[in-house]
């Protein structure tokens, strides 16, 4: 493989290859291996299964080890790819008995289209209407027996009846701990064919947002640092590597801060609304749902009333400023 070919492909070749070597998540790593064991005892192919949770925590990375635990050809796709009702037939008339269909970001799916995964689903049959009016008829077409894996950042967004179809288990993936991250990290400069000194995984684990994706990203851009400063791949750095892409000690980007800033400064603290706050920060609603806050309320820095978002004293503190009377008293 050239060097360009090993650029490309870097993200699949720090992807996890068994569950040895995935870290963390590990009640659903159980209920996986009694999915797919049972299955496979069975002579069938595994129930459908759900994952959700906020990205880069390992949903594509899962349905990749599922289908190597069974030996089952994997095909991917996504909600926003199946546009009309004809690809999705497409798709699931291609499958070959036991393949495994992995549909990422499925709450994007149109609503018509979702309708005709329910039969596939639950009975293994595509039901088609040929023509329109008086003359239209139902064309219902035998699908081999197949498993979908599927995956979203939002599963307020998916029906209560596609959600009941996955018989197989809804699952939530949850943040890391640092120390399952460092681990991760630990693996990741292994194939990346650098070492790390003096507790360098640490400094990158404490920023990297509880994500892999995340810490992968830093430790790509560290050693990119350390190679062209021909420098040690240690804290000092990370610290100085991290500090030109805007990540301060927390781990928080220069968008995280404007929106602390923003709260603080135009809207005294909060509670503000979602759309007063993109409005001002000119950002879309579902940018700041699903990349700003989950860490920042992880962190603590902002909650969620019912009146809107609101700055906790730890956010003043973290920006140098000083928290308003109210707030000062939950630092003690």
């Amino acid at each position: 493989m050239s060097i360009e070919e090993k650029s490309v492909h870097l993200d699949k070749e720090l992807r996890p290859s068994s569950w040895g070597e995935y870290v963390g998540q590990r009640a659903i790593k159980e209920n996986l291996n009694i999915l797919i064991k049972a299955a496979t005892d069975r002579g069938a192919p595994p129930e459908h299964v759900l994952f959700y949770g906020p990205p880069g925590l390992g949903k594509t990375t899962l349905a990749h080890l599922v289908a190597r635990e069974t030996g089952r050809n994997l095909k991917i796709t996504s909600g926003p790819a199946i546009e009309r009702v004809g690809d999705l037939a497409s798709i699931l008339t291609n499958l070959s008995a036991g393949d495994i269909l992995f549909i990422d970001e499925i709450h994007r799916l149109n609503k018509t289209i979702e309708e005709v995964l329910y039969p596939a689903m639950e009975s293994g049959v595509l039901d088609i209407i040929i023509g329109k009016g008086p003359s239209a008829r139902t064309l219902q077409l035998e699908l081999p027996a197949f498993t979908l894996l599927a995956a979203t950042t939002r599963v307020a967004m998916i029906s209560s009846p596609l959600r009941s179809r996955f018989s197989g288990g809804v699952f939530r993936l949850e943040f890391y701990s640092e120390g399952e991250i460092e681990e991760i990290l630990r693996r990741s400069a292994k194939i990346l064919g650098v070492k790390l000194e003096n507790g360098a995984e640490k400094e990158i684990a404490k920023r990297s947002r509880f994500t892999p994706r995340t810490a992968n990203y830093f430790l790509k851009r560290a050693r990119d640092f350390a190679q062209v400063e021909n420098r040690p791949l240690n804290c000092e750095t990370v610290n100085l590597s991290l500090k030109l892409l805007g990540v301060d000690e927390k781990g928080l980007t220069p968008s995280d801060r404007k929106l602390l800033e923003v709260i603080a400064e135009k809207f005294s603290g909060g509670p503000v609304g979602l759309g007063t706050l993109a409005a001002a920060l000119s950002e879309e609603e579902a940018t700041i749902e699903e990349f700003n806050e989950p860490y920042l309320l992880q962190l603590g820095l902002i909650e969620r009333t019912t009146r809107g978002r609101a700055l906790t004293a730890h956010a003043y503190t973290h920006l140098g400023k000083t928290p308003p009377k109210n707030l000062q008293k939950k630092l003690l």
